[in-house]
Formats: structure tokens, C-alpha cells, sequence
């Protein structure tokens, strides 16, 4: 079973819990590319000059030292996937709702992309405030993240419900009681030098 360290906030539906992944619908049309497959027209990369983000083969690839590739927009409520990958000992990280495109790895929420870094704090975990320990994707191996965040009520006080789920299989939804991002960017973290991660789809549903 894996472990979980709770901080900051509510969690809801511990341990991991296994859903049917989601049947075409009309909402399906509503989905936007943010990437075109071949450039990376919009984006903003921000971090050390020497840190590389380029496409190969319709694929973008991260690597060199610690910088951040950033959506052309912000986004509040949500529904985002992407198929990814991370090398081994590898360490990279999909944010949202991050607020400035400084290149700050500590601003927005991140959903965690590692592992077989030294870093134990494995894929699946959203950083700071969740932790998983056990390898849920092997290192070089494509996997789809999907992210739901949604500010809603949750008696009588209105928070961000966020959902992660890897590969159709919802890990968890957590309620953040301090609203700690209200709204930003996407972006994906380069973290080292030793690391390299590579995307081949990124899409969004905006919601109410």
C-alpha cells in the first residue's frame, strides 16, 4: 500500500483507488492541444540559460540545468492530461496554477515526475502536500497524468479539489483548506542536470 505523508490541508479517498477510464463524450471536443507537435510556439522557458527544452521527433525533450517551460495562459478549473516520460534517476515535475513564469520552482501546485531520483518522493505525489513513496511508473516508460482542479464548496468553505490520477487510475482527491494557488500556468520542470523528460501530449479542458 503506499504511503502517504499528508500536509496542509484536507485529503479525501486515501490510498489508491481504481476507476474506469473516461468514455468519449461531447466534453471531448472541448479539449485543446497546447502543443502542436513540432514547435513550441507560445511557451516560455525560464530558469538557468544553459538548460535546454527543444522538439525531437514530435516530442518535447528537458534537459541540462534546472529551468521551467510555461503554458502561453493561465488557467483556474480545469481538466489537463500528458503523456510523459522521465529517464532513470530522473527528476522533473508538471505544475499548475503556478502564478509568475520566473522559473520558481517553489510557486504553484506540482504534480511530481520521478521514478528512481534520490529523491524518494515518487510520481503521483503532489509535492508538499502529498507524498508517495512506492514507484507507480518505471524510469523511460510513457504514462498519461491526468490533473482535475476545480474551487468548489466543501461545507461552507469554498477550496481547490484536485484529483491526480496516472494511467486512468485516480490516486486521490485532495482538498487544499488554504487555497494556496488560486490560478496560473502550466509548466514543466527541467530539475537537474543528470535529468531528462520528455512530453508528447498536452491538453486541457477548461471548466466553469
Amino acid at each position: 500500500m503506499t504511503r502517504f505523508h499528508r500536509t496542509w490541508g484536507g485529503l479525501l479517498a486515501l490510498g489508491l483507488a481504481t476507476i474506469v477510464p473516461n468514455r468519449a463524450t461531447a466534453a471531448d471536443e472541448q479539449w485543446v492541444s497546447l502543443f502542436d507537435g513540432t514547435t513550441l510556439s507560445g511557451w516560455t522557458k525560464a530558469g538557468n540559460e544553459d538548460s535546454k527544452w527543444e522538439v525531437k521527433d514530435g516530442t518535447i525533450v528537458g534537459s541540462g540545468r534546472s529551468s521551467m517551460l510555461y503554458s502561453p495562459k493561465t488557467y483556474k478549473n480545469f481538466k489537463f492530461r500528458t503523456e510523459l516520460k522521465i529517464n532513470d534517476h530522473g527528476n522533473s515535475g508538471v505544475y499548475f496554477r503556478s502564478p509568475t513564469a520566473k522559473g520558481d520552482f517553489s510557486t504553484g501546485y506540482e504534480a511530481q515526475v520521478d521514478s528512481t531520483h534520490r529523491d524518494p518522493i515518487r510520481t503521483g505525489s503532489l509535492y508538499t502536500f502529498i507524498h508517495v513513496f512506492e514507484q507507480l511508473v518505471p524510469p523511460d516508460t510513457w504514462f498519461t497524468y491526468e490533473i482535475e482542479v476545480v474551487t468548489k464548496d466543501f461545507r461552507g468553505h469554498v477550496v481547490p479539489h484536485i484529483k491526480v490520477s496516472i494511467n486512468g487510475k485516480l490516486l486521490y482527491e485532495f482538498l487544499d483548506h488554504n487555497d494556496t494557488w488560486k490560478e496560473g500556468y502550466f509548466a514543466f520542470q527541467q530539475h537537474d542536470p543528470g535529468s531528462r523528460v520528455e512530453i508528447r501530449k498536452i491538453e486541457v479542458l477548461e471548466l466553469p
